[in-house]
């Protein structure tokens, strides 16, 4: 059985010893994420001068540090934050609801939907805008709305509650669905479109400015919200279903919240910068390495880390070939990649 086992839930620390350790945690990681998040935009092809940057006597027009910094860069490092911070939070959720170390944002198909949106907009140039987003991000929102409602459909139409092992496979099953959609449209459409998106595919963070950032914020912030009700539900479920209702946990709400939220910040992340792949995977585990496997801990930290990861992962992207920009999705896939053949290897021993 993945999760914990029942000895390891009950010799969780109480709360006195956990709101130490939390604090610890959260100062930890929290510096090292905040001191990433001030270097980031300093480091490129083009070298800047912090002083010239916030210099209130060169006029911006004229302060070709200050672009750089605030329009090149800034918001690049931001979008790539708040991605990371979605998507390594929706792996901890989505790990603990099925069960499954190996289990992401991926798994239930949200990603797969959100792309298949994305590139329906890129193909046919649709026109459609919301909340200062174009349509790409637009559609690519509804694409993960979508594919949640088809999934959670079937995942309850017994009427026997939520199941995830219903979940699971019609996620996998959805998610080469969707895959199919997009070599379809991509089949159909025209050499521009096809590379537009298979470069949106590929994950990117090239944002145009604050406004996709300010539009995705909020609701990456409503599933965070949500997450901090999850810790104490997902670790009783560790022990599977039938134990957490016994310890009073009321199951299927739990099971809701835990995918309404982890979908809704996939969601998020994919419709700002595409379907980056693995950070839902690498994020929770090194976490558990390093704090044990205690979703009161686990789920602050992912989101620290997560941010701190995925702009790392950028800083290299943008860096490692300059002046050329690779995708950041490339970047996590390389990492990623040997990563899960690992778990693969071991993942009879993850969580113990």
């Amino acid at each position: 059985m993945t999760g914990m086992s029942q000895a390891a839930v009950q010799a969780l620390p109480r709360v006195p010893a956990i709101r130490r350790r939390l604090a610890l945690t959260l100062l930890i990681f929290g510096v090292a994420t905040l001191a990433v998040l001030v270097l980031a935009p300093l480091v490129g092809s083009s070298h800047i001068d912090l002083a010239r940057v916030f210099d209130p006597s060169i006029p911006f027009a004229a302060n070709p540090d200050a672009q750089i910094f605030f329009i090149a860069r800034l918001p690049r490092v931001l979008a790539a934050a708040l991605v990371g911070c979605a998507l390594a939070t929706a792996g901890v959720v989505f790990q603990a609801l099925l069960r499954n170390p190996l289990a992401s944002p991926d798994t239930l198909g949200i990603s797969a939907g959100a792309a298949l949106g994305a590139i329906i907009a890129i193909t046919f140039n649709l026109q459609i805008r919301a909340l200062g987003l174009t349509a790409v991000p637009v559609a690519s929102f509804l694409g993960a709305i979508f594919a949640l409602a088809i999934v959670y459909g079937l995942s309850v139409a017994r009427r026997q509650g939520l199941s995830t092992n219903v979940l699971l496979l019609a996620g996998v099953t959805l998610s080469a669905f969707f895959a199919a959609l997009i070599l379809f449209v991509q089949f159909m459409a025209d050499f521009t479109e096809t590379f537009r998106t298979v470069r949106w595919l590929m994950g990117d963070l090239d944002v145009a400015g604050y406004a996709p950032i300010v539009a995705a914020a909020p609701l990456v912030l409503i599933a965070l919200v949500a997450f901090a009700w999850l810790p104490r539900p997902l670790n009783l479920l560790s022990l599977g279903t039938d134990a957490a209702a016994a310890r009073g946990v009321d199951v299927e709400r739990a099971q809701q919240v835990a995918l309404v939220s982890a979908s809704l910040a996939t969601g998020a992340a994919v419709a700002l910068a595409g379907p980056i792949g693995f950070v839902g995977i690498i994020v929770p585990h090194l976490v558990r390495l390093l704090v044990g496997p205690d979703h009161r801990l686990v789920l602050p930290a992912s989101a620290l880390f997560g941010a701190m990861f995925l702009v790392l992962c950028d800083l290299v992207a943008r860096t490692v070939l300059a002046p050329a920009q690779l995708p950041v999705g490339i970047i996590t896939a390389i990492l990623g990649g040997p990563f899960f053949l690992w778990l693969l290897l071991r993942h009879s021993s993850v969580w113990r």
